[in-house]
């Protein structure tokens, strides 16, 4: 961490949104799939040793079941009342559920008909505790079958998500089960809000079919993070630079080279060899991935620097990375990398691990780190525009200022432990320009919301992600047992100290 000063010279909005007409070509970032785009460079002929990125990304078997709760028909009276369609409605929610799911590579087994008594229920619980899928997903189709939902809660043993077309229920009726551990329940008409719930469900998945390398001291061991379910595999720090000085500088480190360049909206202090080196950390981050069987990382990177053990920080291979769906964490912070992880594999896009400070005449909060994705608005969005700046607390290497949009609202995410995560909101404010200001080169100005003075945001190495995704994480998080804590929408000195005491 450096000292941060002042924040004069921000980026305007106006300024900006030109840079973000002029960045034509970033990071060689071409084509895709349905949900990554690919990070492969334009190689010139193809390498028998290359590793597409993408392809070191978790994709797990995902099993989920489905069923359809209501009342034996014909029946008089009550929600959704005699006019409302059930077969078409029934035909349709199975219809976009099918759609969905194969969207998300989920495999689906749906309970076909309508369950319309204790017998249906009791098969349900019996046949859902014996399969143990990773879900169960249930369409309420008449306001009398609440109660089943509360026991499909308490017995079924499996995450729950309970979909509740408008007209199906009351305040009354989801009150206190949407706000129940192990349940995300959609009351709505918004389709959108189910796939959130199915984006959960697999967010898990990946967690669990995750290993992540934390390459820092001079152990080597592995283990199983409780509730997340990822695998930490502890790697020697010099495993990397040792790996780093054997790659070469061969086709695909020119092509990253002179692709990151070209990409940039502005080259101002590193040098052709910055970017080879670059470049080479990046493939070497890659090919250390593909060996040990991991899909994130999270390394000792500045204390690397300060070894001077390699002669650029990773900065911009670690934004490489990150655009490709990758989680790639400084500071070996083990839980800053996790936070990273919940926005890749939960929101679909990186997220940015930073610094925070209080900018205290505007009562601001700024966002500062070397390192930062570029595709902001999703992995198979445009990128961001990005200038190319050397590393501000060792002057040296290659490190990605990214321009972020002034106005668009932001989610700020912090594991402090597997059990519990902060969650905040905001608004982007400017860009940050170093100097006049000190600190690191990606620097944004963010308005927080519900929270009175930015002196009291909580956490350090928070991960801000666009849009405000607070609801989404909130619902995650209950689904899965994870407590969520928010910033103090009023406090003082006294009061925070009680905190954590307490704490």
């Amino acid at each position: 961490m450096s000292t941060h000063h002042s924040c004069q010279g921000c980026i305007s909005r106006r300024e900006c949104l030109r840079y973000v007409s002029a960045a034509a070509i970033t990071l060689g970032v071409s084509g895709g799939a349905p949900l990554i785009a690919s990070a492969r460079p334009p190689l010139r002929r193809p390498a028998p040793d290359y590793i597409d990125p993408t392809a070191l990304r978790p994709r797990p078997t995902i099993r989920l079941e489905s069923a359809i709760l209501g009342m034996p028909r014909p029946y008089w009276l009550g929600w959704p009342g005699t006019t409302y369609d059930l077969d078409r409605h029934q035909a349709e929610y199975r219809r976009k559920l099918e759609q969905s799911c194969r969207a998300l590579s989920i495999t689906l087994r749906d309970m076909p008909g309508m369950i319309t008594d204790e017998n249906g229920m009791n098969a349900l619980i019996s046949g859902v505790r014996e399969r143990a899928p990773d879900g169960l997903i249930v369409l309420m189709q008449h306001m009398n079958c609440w109660g089943w939902a509360d026991r499909l809660a308490r017995e079924a043993k499996t995450p729950l998500i309970l979909f509740a077309p408008i007209g199906t229920s009351f305040t009354g009726h989801v009150a206190t089960l949407s706000r129940q551990p192990g349940v995300y329940l959609a009351s709505t008409l918004e389709w959108s809000a189910v796939e959130d719930g199915l984006r959960m469900i697999r967010a898990k998945r990946m967690f669990e079919e995750s290993r992540v390398l934390w390459i820092q001291g001079d152990q080597r061991n592995e283990t199983v993070v409780e509730r997340l379910g990822a695998k930490v595999r502890a790697i020697p720090r010099d495993t990397f630079n040792q790996l780093f000085d054997r790659t070469p500088v061969n086709e695909e480190v020119k092509d990253v080279a002179l692709t990151m360049r070209r990409g940039a909206h502005r080259v101002i202090e590193p040098t052709e060899e910055d970017c080879r080196n670059s470049a080479r950390a990046f493939v070497t981050a890659k090919r250390l991935m593909a060996d040990e069987q991991a899909n994130a990382l999270s390394m000792d990177c500045l204390g690397m620097v300060g070894a001077k053990l390699v002669p650029t920080p990773p900065c911009f291979a670690w934004t490489m990375l990150q655009d490709s769906g990758l989680t790639a964490g400084c500071e070996a912070d083990l839980f800053g990398a996790f936070s990273m992880m919940l926005t890749s594999y939960l929101l679909n896009r990186p997220g940015y691990m930073n610094d925070p400070v209080a900018e205290t005449a505007k009562n601001l909060l700024i966002a500062s780190h070397c390192t930062s994705g570029t595709r902001l608005n999703g992995f198979d969005k445009p990128p961001a525009p990005y200038i190319l700046r050397s590393h501000s607390e060792s002057a040296l290497g290659v490190s990605t200022q990214v321009l972020w949009t002034p106005g668009k609202p932001v989610t700020l995410i912090r594991f402090n432990n597997p059990h519990e995560l902060i969650l905040d909101t905001g608004t982007v404010v400017s860009n940050v320009q170093t100097p006049p200001a000190g600190g690191c080169r990606t620097s944004i100005e963010i308005k927080m919301d519900r929270i009175e003075d930015a002196r009291d945001v909580l956490g350090f190495h928070q991960v801000v992600t666009f849009g405000d995704h607070r609801r989404v994480v909130e619902g995650f998080c209950q689904l899965y047992g994870i407590r969520v804590v928010h910033s103090p929408q009023h406090a003082t000195h006294a009061f925070k100290e009680r905190q954590e005491a307490q704490a």
